[in-house]
Order: structure tokens, then C-alpha cells, then sequence
């Protein structure tokens, strides 16, 4: 039909896959363009960085998911540019695309406030190379450690800093602590667990911003009694190649993390749209730009407050609620163009963190648990969010398995890591 409507979405994330899906049955074109080929369950990038489990648990490509349907095309490629006045995004590869109505959702990136060389040394996890690259300095850092008599000198090697109190940092901190201490302490003969150091480094006074001050506390207990110390009102004042700096000292380790705030896409600069500190755009009450109505920001990107004035989290929920939104309003326009729009409404259904084996918080609908059940209702969730029958047989078999044996069993250590000093004396060793 010469009248179809053609749906670009930019972004393979949850807001980009519920628009995706909502328009199957719709009568228009769709393009999805992503710079990766696969749909990433980003809240659980920690457990592959921690050797709890294998990136294809938690990666699914992006047209398994979608399927065959006419007129749906999935591309690989960075976008670069978005024309507003010609109606066409251009890529990388310098390819234009043209669209009648478009979905931007490309997520957000980590924020290191201007230190350009802040990432080499303290990588975030908003990747699955982000997470390889993680994992294999934990396991390389125990290796060095094992071959170390010395316990002053192997003391780096065993020192673990987490920069970021946010639900990511917690989790990653909580299963730091239970590798080091427990988990993989049975391969090394060399050092004990209780050499090992593990810091969670905040800069506001608690961990948790954001969820109730009662489950923010007690996972900062849980986390100390799991031997993790927890530094608050610390901000970090320099990273180097293997030391992080503050105010009133310096610890030295090569295993630095970064999971301190985030901020928008560049790519939204190209809208010349209003934007907020963090970039992402602000928009209208339909998720649409306030004076481009067939353009819209989701997810990550926008800019949209709730009913008490705050802005909506960057959660996976609220992506896929406002992707819903958003592939349900062009379904509804395609049929009928005189279709009155509503405005969007987030449904909180609640926050929640792990922070370690059969320890968790959760805040349901003014409801809060934490321990044994809140860990149970978090593995439900993730479960039930993950894309595939397979990858949720195959993640709660393995969270079976790392409950009963305390194993973790994707300790590889792989020829991938690059840096500047030689490497061909390393131990490359492989554990199943």
C-alpha cells in the first residue's frame, strides 16, 4: 500500500523491542537500527561479570525475538545524525533512512563528568564486552595473587572498589564479596579469604538513592556483614591505571568498577531539542518532542515526570511501559489519523536490588521485604523479564545450581583483554 507509514525505531533495548513488537500487526513499515544484533537484559550484566553466567543467558538476537513479518527490517549499524527537516537519520556508513514517524530509545552511557581517562581504567557495565572485560580483570587479579608470596604485595590483586551506590553497584559489590570470599576461594591455595577487601564508594550520604531509607540501610548492613565495607560522603577525586584517589586517600588495585550515574545518548544532541542536565530530552505529555509530534524519546533518553513532579527512573519497567505506549499510539493512528492521543502514565509496580545469595530489598506498592523473600520476588521478576522460554530455563538453572554448590562455573579467562603491557607471560588458564 503506496499509504503505509514507515516506523523507524533507533534502539534494541526493552523500549525499542515493546515498540517493535506492539506495531507486528500494525499496518506499517518498521526499520529497528541497533548498533549491536541482540537484545541485552542489562540488569543482569553483573552476574557475567561476576562468572554467574554466560552472556547468551542474558543476550538474545534481535530478529529471533521479532521474527518474520512483512515489511520489518532489523539493521546493524550507528546512528549518527537525525535530519528533522528532511525526515531521515543517517548512520555511520553514511546510509539514510527516512521515516514518517520515529522512536528514539538509545539508551543512556555511563558518566565519568569529563574524565575522558577515567573509563580505560574503571570500566562500567552497560555492555557484554563491558562485563568480559570485568570478569576477566577479576580472574586475571586472582591469578596474579595466586603466584605472590608476599601478602603486601599481593594485597592490590585482592582489593576490589566499586565507584557508584546506585542499584548496579550494590549488586556488583554483594557478588564481588561472594566470589571472593567464598565462592572461588577453594582454587587458590596461595591467599585466604580474608585478605580479600571489597569497597562500595558513594558519594551521597547513602547507598540506594531513591528507594526507601529503611531497605537503603539494611542493604548497607547486608553488604557489611558480607564484607563489604561501604564508604559514604566519599567522592572520588582521580582514577588512575591501577589506584583510585579521594579527598583523604588512595587505595591501589587494578580492579576498579564504575557504576557511578549515567547520561543521555549523544546521539540526542543532533534533535536541538530541549534537554536535561543528564541529556536526555525533555517531552510532551505522549512522550513525543514539543514541537515535532510524529518524533518520539523513550526510555533511557526522555525526560518525563511523574504525577509528583519527579522524573521517571531509567528502569527497565518504564521503558517497557512507554514503549507499549508509544507502539499502541501508532497502531492506533495508522488506522484512524483523527485517533486522539492520550497521555502516558508509568504503573509503578516497584523497585528492588540483590545484594547477594539469598539476600535482597524490595519496596512493592509500599510494601518492603528484604532477606530470603525479597530475594525470591527479585528472581521471579528478572526471570519473568527475560526474553525467551530458554534463557529463563536456563538462568534459574543456573541460580539453582549457584544456590545448592556455591560454584560459579563461567570462570574463563579468554586471549581478549588488551592493555599496554605484555601479556604473553600471563597465565591463560581455563576452569570448568
Amino acid at each position: 500500500m503506496a499509504d503505509r507509514k514507515h516506523v523507524v525505531i533507533v534502539g534494541g533495548g526493552f523500549a525499542g523491542i515493546s515498540v517493535a513488537k506492539k506495531l507486528k500487526k500494525a499496518e506499517v513499515d518498521i526499520t529497528l537500527v541497533d548498533r549491536s544484533n541482540h537484545h541485552l537484559f542489562q540488569p543482569l550484566l553483573y552476574q557475567v561479570a561476576t562468572a554467574a553466567l554466560s552472556p547468551g543467558d542474558i543476550a538474545t538476537p534481535i530478529r529471533a525475538i521479532l521474527g518474520q513479518r512483512k515489511g520489518m527490517r532489523v539493521l546493524l549499524g550507528k546512528v549518527t545524525d537525525v535530519n528533522r527537516g528532511q525526515r531521515f537519520i543517517e548512520l555511520k556508513n553514511g546510509r539514510k533512512i527516512s521515516f514518517d514517524y520515529l522512536v528514539l530509545a538509545p539508551g543512556a552511557q555511563y558518566n565519568y563528568f569529563g574524565n575522558e581517562e577515567w573509563p580505560e581504567h574503571a570500566p562500567g557495565l552497560k555492555s557484554i564486552g563491558d562485563a568480559l572485560q570485568v570478569r576477566e580483570r577479576i580472574l586475571l587479579s586472582l591469578e596474579e595473587a595466586e603466584q605472590l608470596e608476599d601478602p603486601k604485595l599481593r594485597e592490590p590483586y585482592l582489593t576490589y572498589v566499586v565507584i557508584g551506590g546506585g542499584p548496579t553497584g550494590v549488586e556488583m559489590a554483594g557478588a564481588i564479596a561472594e566470589i571472593a570470599k567464598r565462592n572461588m576461594m577453594r582454587d587458590y591455595s596461595t591467599f585466604s579469604k580474608n585478605e580479600t577487601r571489597i569497597f562500595l564508594v558513594e558519594a551521597a550520604p547513602r547507598i540506594l538513592n531513591g528507594y526507601p531509607e529503611s531497605l537503603a540501610e539494611k542493604a548497607r548492613e547486608t553488604l557489611e556483614e558480607m564484607g563489604v565495607r561501604v564508604l559514604l560522603n566519599t567522592p572520588v577525586t582521580d582514577i588512575g591505571e591501577r589506584e583510585v584517589s579521594f579527598s583523604e586517600g588512595t587505595i591501589q588495585t587494578p580492579n576498579i568498577i564504575w557504576a557511578a550515574g549515567v547520561s543521555a545518548s549523544p546521539l540526542l544532541t543532533s534533535l536541538k531539542a530541549e534537554q536535561d542536565p543528564t541529556g536526555r530530552v525533555m517531552v510532551e505529555e505522549d512522550l513525543s518532542l514539543a514541537d515535532d509530534d510524529h518524533i518520539f524519546v523513550i526510555g533511557d533518553a526522555a525526560h518525563k515526570e511523574d504525577a509528583n513532579g519527579n522524573p521517571l527512573p531509567a528502569l527497565a519497567p518504564v521503558a517497557m511501559q512507554q514503549g507499549d505506549f508509544i507502539g499502541e499510539l501508532i497502531k492506533r493512528e495508522a488506522a484512524d489519523p483523527a485517533t486522539e492521543r492520550k497521555a502516558f502514565s508509568f504503573t509503578d509496580k516497584g523497585t528492588m536490588a540483590t545484594v547477594g545469595r539469598a539476600k535482597a530489598v524490595a519496596d512493592i506498592r509500599g510494601f518492603k521485604f528484604s532477606g530470603f523473600i525479597a530475594w525470591i520476588l527479585w528472581s521471579v521478576v528478572h526471570i519473568f523479564f527475560l526474553i525467551g522460554f530458554r534463557n529463563r530455563f536456563r538462568v534459574f538453572v543456573e541460580w539453582m545450581w549457584h544456590y545448592l554448590t556455591f560454584n560459579r562455573g563461567v570462570r574463563l579467562i579468554t586471549d581478549r583483554k588488551s592493555n599496554k603491557e605484555d601479556e604473553t607471560d600471563r597465565p591463560q588458564r581455563t576452569y570448568e
